[in-house]
């Protein structure tokens, strides 16, 4: 097996030698070629090894990780970059993305949704936070989630929303907002692992993967097509 070859880039030493440890004894397809501190060392790596993936810090001395990610994107644009960070501040988003990122993840993801992101933006996926896709979607004229999922007219996506189950729909509905599982979860007065039951079925019925996916299916939507 063709293990997937990653590069870190943070400068808190605690955070980014434990998510190392945890990233290399918790799968088997995943190895991390090595550990930068700043964009600068970040860039000269790459220059050097060509990693698979980047998971880049955003706040750090020196060159920052959106500063970074530009100048790697222009020199090595088959390298994945994954914004990996605990500042959701939509100037950031956007320019990282606008430089060539292809993903916006906050850290406090769970380890198993950070491997399985690694692993899909390999295959070509644009991946974002819930808390910061809601915020760009909430964006008058944005055009971020037009690099996301998958494209459908919107006569198409009224015809698979009029073929799912009313409860199919009410969660529908919630997730074009961007809520969370939990809080569809408590607004329908559900378990949260019933939303995520649900949620395995609408991927199924809609052939999408991801949450982003069915957001920007379902993107041109009325509050009145959602009452279909």
């Amino acid at each position: 097996m063709k293990r997937i070859k990653i590069l870190l880039v943070d400068d808190q030493q605690l955070f980014v030698e434990n998510l190392r440890i945890v990233m290399e004894s918790r799968t088997d397809d995943m190895e991390v070629v090595g550990v930068a501190a700043d964009g600068r060392e970040a860039i000269d790596f790459v220059d050097d090894a060509a990693p698979d993936v980047v998971l880049m810090d955003v706040r750090m001395p020196g060159i920052d990780g959106v500063e970074a990610t530009r100048t790697i994107h222009e020199s090595h644009p088959d390298v994945r970059i994954i914004m990996l960070t605990t500042f959701d501040n939509d100037e950031y988003v956007h320019h990282a993305l606008q430089y060539g990122a292809v993903g916006y993840i906050l850290k406090n993801i769970p380890p198993e949704e950070l491997f399985a992101s690694v692993r899909a933006v390999v295959q070509g996926a644009v991946l974002m936070s819930p808390s910061v896709a809601q915020r760009l979607v909430q964006i008058p004229g944005t055009d971020i989630l037009d690099r996301v999922g998958k494209a459908v007219n919107k006569e198409q996506a009224l015809e698979l929303y009029r073929n799912m189950t009313e409860r199919e729909c009410e969660i529908i509905g919630l997730i074009a907002r961007a809520y969370s599982n939990k809080d569809i979860a408590g607004n329908l007065g559900i378990a949260e692992q019933t939303v995520k039951n649900h949620l395995s079925q609408i991927f199924d019925k809609l052939g999408v993967f991801r949450r982003t996916e069915l957001m920007r299916m379902f993107r041109d939507f009325t509050i009145e097509d959602f009452q279909i």
